[in-house]
């Protein structure tokens, strides 16, 4: 083995560690943090830390703990991936990456167009954080988006860059739109703008705090029928959870993998579609054309 391809494999094993480790340790925080308890408690964010604030304490939750995990564990997911990249695809790793990308090439330019192709990154990054972070449950870590705090915060930052390209038209096309067609609408047209991050955030939030409540009680119900219906059988077959094998492994699949992965990307096609379509863009050409008017005049 020469040295480069040692080097290689190093590389590697680091960026392996990068992703596996985060979640690890969350695993291993939760597990030193949690009380003893007897009973099912379905409960917010623990709060890990508080830390004096002049105005008021910053609360260190385990959303935010997990949100940061998950990062971490793309970051290293990312690198891995394109790791030893080369013109001429060498391994099935670049292979991968080069088809998710191609994919995600595709969906923004079926639902956003061409002039929205800088926007692959950042459709790529929602659809990957927020799908791994609901897929947290499975590894018996509080899923970051069954924080409402965690995920009106993305929806704030959607809601900014679409007012922002909406804005590109100019300030009073944007604001003239609000009393269309006529100015007894202004009102609703309003709450209808910033009803945009609400219910993109109660949508996504909803679905995944719903699986997780749903499981548990589920897992604990089966748990309680369990013990009284054959809690009799002797020495250690009267503790064998058998009601809870298969029927909660199915719930999982539904809401831990399906449901989780599906408002991933219901999330990203709302953000991709709301861009697109609030973009004005007869407006904005003709902004741009007066622009090169004047500079060409003042040339």
């Amino acid at each position: 083995m020469n040295e480069r391809s040692l080097r290689f494999k190093i590389v590697d094993i680091l960026l392996i560690a990068l992703m596996i480790l985060p979640l690890v340790a969350g695993i291993a925080l939760k597990v030193l943090t949690t009380p003893a308890s007897n009973g099912i408690e379905i409960t917010g964010a623990r709060v890990y830390w508080e830390i004096p604030m002049p105005l008021q304490n910053l609360t260190i939750t385990e959303s935010q703990i997990n949100s940061w995990l998950v990062m971490l564990t793309v970051l290293g997911l990312a690198l891995y991936m394109t790791h030893g990249l080369a013109i001429k695809p060498q391994t099935k790793r670049q292979l991968l990456a080069e088809w998710a990308v191609e994919k995600v090439k595709d969906l923004v330019s079926d639902n956003m167009g061409a002039r929205f192709m800088a926007f692959v990154p950042f459709i790529a990054s929602i659809m990957v954080i927020s799908a791994l972070s609901s897929l947290m449950s499975l590894i018996g870590l509080r899923p970051p988006t069954a924080d409402m705090n965690v995920v009106a915060g993305w929806a704030v930052v959607v809601f900014v860059i679409i007012t922002y390209y909406k804005l590109k038209g100019g300030l009073f096309p944007y604001v003239k739109g609000f009393f269309e067609p006529i100015p007894v609408f202004a009102p609703f047209n309003i709450i209808g703008e910033f009803s945009t991050p609400v219910s993109m955030s109660f949508r996504h939030y909803g679905n995944v705090l719903s699986g997780v409540v749903i499981s548990t009680l589920v897992g604990s119900a089966l748990q309680g029928l369990g013990n009284m219906l054959l809690g009799w059988l002797p020495g250690v077959l009267g503790d064998i959870p058998f009601l809870q094998v298969g029927l909660p492994a199915i719930l999982s699949l539904y809401f831990d993998i399906f449901s989780g992965l599906m408002q991933a990307f219901i999330f990203a096609m709302l953000t991709m579609l709301y861009i697109a379509t609030g973009f004005p863009e007869e407006d904005y050409e003709r902004r741009m054309a007066k622009k090169r008017a004047r500079a060409a005049a003042k040339a």
